[in-house]
């Protein structure tokens, strides 16, 4: 049995055979894969080594995996074999003033470095929704963003060093604690999202900012869309640079009303974050309420302080989990177009919507045209949820845009790879995962 033979390279305790457990590692937020033979949960990147030198001598398949909440299969199983839990390795092992860094393991959760980082007067700005249970590592494998991309990038723009085993179990220790490196190829960049397919990365060494001293938010409500959508234009047109810029559509604002007990009321809603000096911010924010009120806004409120700003990004952070409570199936794709584009992304998905008679509702980082497309779809329309996903992808493409901003490709969005990718840089990413994969045993099935 595998298990009895990974006893030499693993403590029995941190490998897993039960069938509850392995069914506890089989899924992610999109669905659930077939169980894995086995999940181990190794402690030390020597460790990882080890199972990954074991695993290539008998071409096993490994499917690595964080917390388990991306939305597109990316930590899911495909085919039985291993699957490889960093959970365990999650040690924040320095957050240095001195150099603005945090080195830290795989399993880390996000909040968790931004808590330790703010402790220190630091800032760790990458910021995906789930920011509370997702991994670094997971990050890492994503190139994850969240809300503040639009001022501050996402976490690609974050990781200066990075630890990673490869299928053979060889250790690359690539880049380091120098916040500019041009020795070499930028192997950092290939590793980062490379979901898995490439190698482990077992530990990080990110870019810490210094913690902006206020942060203040605004959030408004607009009759339609189409109004708050050219408010995001508006607001870059009076020369200001929000640290983030959400929106949600009537049928995503109207799905929260109705979650949350509240007046039901037609419209679009708006939240905008700056952050920097005390006056600075206090002075945007009071030029953002004037463009709002001018481009039609009603129901503004303005957060002056930490307390309230977090009041209104927990309204926003509602907003996908309001939708999951209507009891349809939720799809939610992360497209991203051109920022041009917004205003008539939302009216397409509107019009596509009411083509095929389904629920569609959009909400997002408008700021840098990453909306969240969901499909709300009952039983009896799921069958049809390819053909629509054909259309948007397809528009999308149209416009230059691409089919994840976010989440990944995974097994979700495997059908669209083909159209979102020429032969010839398809052929190329081939190349690359053959020169480092030679068994094709990390994380096989998915869009490779």
């Amino acid at each position: 049995m595998m298990h009895h033979e990974l006893e030499k390279y693993l403590p029995a305790n941190r490998i897993m055979t039960k069938l509850s457990e392995r069914e506890a590692f089989a899924g992610d937020k999109w669905m659930k894969g077939p169980t894995p033979d086995v999940v181990v949960r190794p402690r030390t990147t020597a460790e990882v080594a080890a199972v990954m030198c074991f695993a290539h001598e008998r071409a096993i398949p490994v499917t690595t995996r964080g917390a388990g909440w991306g939305y597109v299969g990316g930590a899911v199983s495909n085919s039985g074999g291993i699957c490889l839990s960093l959970d365990a390795m999650h040690s924040i092992r320095e957050v240095s003033r001195e150099d603005f860094v945090a080195v830290v393991e795989a399993g880390v959760v996000t909040a968790d470095l931004q808590r330790a980082a703010r402790e220190m007067g630091l800032f760790y700005p990458p910021d995906p929704a789930s920011s509370a249970y997702c991994t670094l590592g997971g990050n890492i494998a994503t190139n994850a963003g969240g809300a503040r991309c639009l001022k501050y990038g996402v976490t690609r723009n974050y990781v200066l060093g990075l630890e990673v085993v490869t299928a053979d179990g060889t250790i690359f220790h690539l880049g380091g604690r120098t916040h500019k490196n041009k020795t070499g190829f930028d192997l950092l960049g290939l590793f980062v999202g490379s979901e898995g397919m490439l190698g482990i990365v077992t530990g990080a060494t990110l870019k810490l900012l210094p913690a902006p001293p206020a942060r203040r938010a605004i959030a408004a409500v607009f009759a339609a869309i189409s109004q708050a959508a050219n408010a995001v234009g508006a607001i870059f047109d009076a020369g200001v640079l929000p640290a983030a810029l959400e929106i949600a559509d009537e049928a995503t604002f109207a799905h929260f009303l109705a979650q949350h007990g509240l007046p039901p009321q037609r419209g679009a809603h708006v939240l905008i974050e700056v952050d920097g000096q005390i006056e600075s911010a206090r002075a945007e924010i009071a030029e953002i309420k004037a463009v709002l009120r001018a481009v039609g806004a009603w129901d503004i409120e303005v957060a002056d302080s930490e307390i309230e700003v977090e009041s209104l990004w927990e309204t926003r952070r509602q907003f996908s989990a309001s939708l999951s409570a209507s009891g349809k199936r939720k799809l939610n794709e992360d497209i991203v177009v051109p920022r041009g584009k917004l205003v008539e992304l939302v009216e397409f998905a509107r019009v596509l919507g009411e083509k095929h008679g389904v629920e569609v509702a959009c909400f997002g980082h408008a700021g840098d045209g990453n909306i969240h497309v969901n499909l709300l779809l009952d039983s009896a329309q799921l069958e049809r949820a390819e053909a629509i996903l054909d259309e948007l992808f397809a528009q999308i493409l149209t416009w230059g845009g691409a089919i994840t901003g976010e989440h990944g490709i995974g097994l979700a969005k495997k059908r669209w790879w083909p159209s979102a990718a020429s032969p010839e840089v398809r052929a190329l990413h081939q190349t690359v995962k053959a020169a480092l994969d030679p068994k094709g045993i990390l994380n096989p099935g998915k869009w490779l």
